[in-house]
This record gives C-alpha cells, sequence and structure tokens, in this order.
C-alpha cells in the first residue's frame, strides 16, 4: 500500500473498507457543489473505491487517488489525487476534497501540498494544474497557499448538474523550470 506522510496526515491509498467515511463526505449535497460528481449514492461511492483500489494495484503507477487520514487515529479526512495528464509534456493535474467535519483546519493545504511534490519528484512533472469553480474561494485559498498561481478563468469550462460554469486555472512548475532561461 503505497503511503505518504505529512505532520498531521497519513496519505494512503484507499481501501473498500473506507465506504463509509468516504460515503458519509461523497453524499452531501454541500460538498458536491462545486464538483462534476455527486452527490453519490452508495454504488457510485463503492464504484469509485472499486477504481481506487484498481489503479493502487498498477505495477507502473501514474496516477495516485488517496486517503486523507489522521495520522492520530487513522479517521478518513478526504480525498486527494495527482494524475499524469501527458507524459510527453509533463503535465499532471491534482484535486482535493475534505469532509465538512474537518475543513478549515489546513488539512487540504498539507494534503494537497504533498501530492503536488509528488508529481514532480515521483511522476517527473514539469507543470501541475488544478481548477475550482470562481466562487469556491475555499479551495482558491487551499491552491495559492501551496505556492499555485491563478492564470486565469476559463468560460464555459465544465458543465454541473446541466448547468454551464467557469473555472479558474491554477498551475505550479518545477522550480527550475520556472526560472529557466530559454534564450
Amino acid at each position: 500500500m503505497f503511503t505518504l506522510t505529512t505532520e498531521r496526515l497519513v496519505l494512503r491509498d484507499f481501501t473498500l473498507g473506507d465506504e463509509d467515511a468516504v460515503h458519509q463526505y461523497a453524499s452531501d449535497p454541500v460538498v458536491c457543489r462545486y464538483v462534476d460528481w455527486g452527490p453519490n449514492t452508495l454504488a457510485v461511492t463503492r464504484a469509485f473505491l472499486a477504481d481506487a483500489t484498481l489503479e493502487a494495484a498498477g505495477v507502473e503507477r501514474r496516477s495516485f487517488t488517496l486517503a486523507i487520514t489522521s495520522k492520530v487515529d487513522g479517521t478518513v479526512i478526504g480525498s486527494v489525487a495527482v494524475w499524469e495528464v501527458s507524459a510527453a509534456h509533463g503535465r499532471a493535474e491534482l484535486g482535493f476534497v475534505v469532509n465538512p467535519k474537518f475543513q478549515g483546519q489546513g488539512y487540504a493545504s498539507e494534503a494537497a501540498s504533498a501530492v503536488l511534490e509528488l508529481a514532480f519528484a515521483r511522476l517527473g512533472a514539469q507543470r501541475v494544474q488544478a481548477t475550482c469553480r470562481p466562487e469556491n474561494s475555499a479551495s482558491a485559498s487551499v491552491l495559492t497557499k501551496i505556492g499555485m498561481v491563478e492564470e486565469g478563468r476559463m468560460r464555459a469550462h465544465m458543465v454541473i448538474r446541466g448547468t454551464v460554469v467557469d473555472s479558474l486555472l491554477f498551475a505550479a512548475v518545477q522550480p527550475e523550470i520556472a526560472s529557466a532561461d530559454f534564450a
């Protein structure tokens, strides 16, 4: 099982035993209001966990969908993921979701920062990007806090439950790439 440890968290592969904890936040309409998935039925939560465990079994992993858990007691706090978008161009994307019981405590920033580093170190990404809805100031704050730069607004970027919505695009690049002189 893949694990990544931070100051307060253990980011680990999901197991089928995480069903109740995941379904608690993934079925919450408030949690899902800014994303293109959910609120989950129990069947959808089970399918998510089946996909995540299948991904974890891969030999040459190019994506990591991880449970955010408390280092103290193993409680599942949420989910964080990073996946390769283009190997040829060194691009990856990240996303996260935190159970409302644990929001506002810095867990999303801590987890997202760790997988951002994972994308650069393990996936060899040159650029990692993330999006959020313009009205989702909490996620925008997390992305800024971990060093991502807001690059702009993508108009009519997604359709969420039948409504066309804009997204803000954030990105981070390898520090040596960002400062390279290509003249």
